[in-house]
């Protein structure tokens, strides 16, 4: 068993064992063996970029056993600078899930702390698989624990959440199945997702392609105007549900487009990228606008996700080297800074059991040292230089910019936006004088929810002054994308 399948199936073994401890009473031993499991799991991760090799884009870590051999399937796996931070992003936001995790869930422990390691090591299938029946079983295995999640610990509308989530999300997927049968036909039977890279399709069957794969991959982001589903679910989503919802499994539908959209329907991708611009440019301007009307945090949050997320789909589709990287960058700060916001919501609606802003106010005064840290993912949420939230908005604007000077200063509206709804929210829930009773008995943060916001501030602030090491992994494997899809400036 390699690296990759250590990092998959780990988590889902510690969380298969979870599921035997069911009484309430093991509470305090199945919160220890989750965080445990989370923590070697992503030990386990750390291999695969000190091993990593700089200056190919071959897939690296390769594994591949026949699976069903009637039908040529196998359990075929590798990443490359594209897949692999994804990979170690996922296992690291797991750990950070099970600790902000520990006192809010009381009931069904083992059974929460069981789907998210189970989560967890299916998303990173998902980001590993190269047979594309294997990526389509990831990928839909993944709807199964966040759909207990949602439906079992969230709110008052759980149900209605759960259901709204599952089917938008399904629906959208079958057409890719269609896709993936087809390209199996055509491949002479075979699953193997690079050999269809190199597949000679007609401009009739890319576009199809291109359009069965968009089912899946823009609800999963999700673009406009199909991310109707995902500011319901988060505001009902548990702390732990709305984080790993938002920091990795929007990122499985971007990463969809770069691994099946682009280098197998690269003419398709090429003509209907003015498609997928536009829509891209709706999402950063206009549900930024949505978002500064939102009285919930979590909508707000919400909204905001689906403005950045925007960043990365027209990173992609400008087809240029820096857009690309600046897209892929977008997504993984995009992880560590989203995580930290529902994080920091989570915090205060353990102690209000509110996520309205107009019940806050003053939360300074009481609670520094969160506010603190709420300050700095606020920043980074508005795109501050030296944070993660400013290296990949930057990338994306610049090369736009170079591309067409109208998109670029169209996207740059974003900054003005996001600093406007983020600071707004800030201002009013963590400023000004305390009106709420409830507001002065607050206390500051205790030493677990400290370590938990200390390592997505150390993240976040790292990845913003020295962004380097993300960057180098990924640049020959974009290069090697964009001279696929022919519109590299190397051509």
């Amino acid at each position: 068993m390699g690296l990759l399948s250590l990092a998959i199936w780990l988590p889902i073994f510690f969380g298969l064992g979870l599921l035997l401890l069911g009484r309430e009473s093991q509470a305090r031993t199945v919160r220890w063996i989750a965080l445990i499991g989370a923590i070697v799991s992503f030990l386990v991760t750390l291999p695969l970029y000190e091993g990593f090799k700089l200056g190919t884009s071959a897939m690296q870590f390769d594994e591949k056993w026949s699976w069903v051999q009637r039908f040529n399937m196998n359990y075929h796996l590798g990443v490359d600078g594209i897949s692999l931070w994804f990979v170690l992003l996922t296992a690291f936001i797991n750990v950070i899930v099970i600790i902000a995790s520990w006192e809010s869930i009381t009931t069904r422990v083992n059974q929460y702390m069981a789907s998210f390691l189970i989560l967890s090591g299916l998303m990173i299938g998902v980001f590993a698989a190269l047979d594309g029946m294997l990526f389509y079983v990831f990928f839909e295995a993944t709807l199964i624990p966040m759909y207990l999640i949602i439906g079992i610990w969230g709110g008052p509308n759980k149900i209605y959440a759960a259901f709204k989530f599952f089917l938008y999300t399904l629906l959208g997927s079958l057409l890719m199945l269609v896709a993936l049968i087809f390209l199996y036909n055509k491949a002479g039977g075979s699953f193997d997702i690079l050999a269809w890279h190199k597949l000679p399709l007609s401009g009739t069957a890319q576009t199809l392609l291109f359009f069965s794969f968009f089912a899946a991959f823009a609800v999963k982001v999700p673009m406009f105007p199909v991310h109707t589903w995902l500011p319901d679910v988060h505001v009902e989503a548990p702390t732990g549900g709305s984080a790993v919802l938002a920091a990795i499994m929007l990122k499985l539908g971007a990463y969809g487009f770069l691994r099946f959209s682009m280098p197998i329907t690269p003419d398709a991708s090429r003509e209907w990228a003015w498609l997928m611009i536009a829509l891209s440019l709706i999402a950063v301007i206009y549900v930024g606008l949505v978002a500064l009307v939102q009285r919930d945090m979590k909508k707000l949050v919400a909204y905001s996700s689906v403005a950045h997320m925007g960043f990365v789909t027209l990173g992609f589709f400008l087809f240029n080297d820096l857009t690309l990287s600046g897209g892929i960058v977008q997504m993984i700060a995009h992880g560590f800074v989203s995580a930290a916001m529902f994080l920091c919501i989570g915090v205060l609606y353990d102690r209000m059991h509110s996520r309205e802003i107009a019940s806050y106010g003053g939360v300074v005064n009481t609670m520094p040292k969160f506010a603190a840290f709420a300050l700095l993912f606020s920043m980074a949420n508005c795109g501050l230089p030296a944070t993660a939230g400013f290296v990949g908005e930057w990338m994306v604007i610049l090369g736009a910019v170079k591309v067409n000077f109208w998109i670029g200063t169209a996207a740059a509206t974003a900054l003005i936006s996001g600093a406007a709804y983020t600071l707004w929210m800030y201002k009013r829930v963590y400023l000004g004088p305390m009106t709420n009773d409830n507001v002065k008995a607050m206390a500051d943060i205790n030493s677990r929810e400290f370590l938990m916001l200390a390592l997505l501030a150390v993240a976040v602030l790292y990845m913003g002054i020295y962004p380097k090491p993300f960057t180098d992994v990924m640049n020959t494997s974009v290069a090697d994308l964009l001279r696929h899809v022919a519109l590299s400036k190397l051509n």
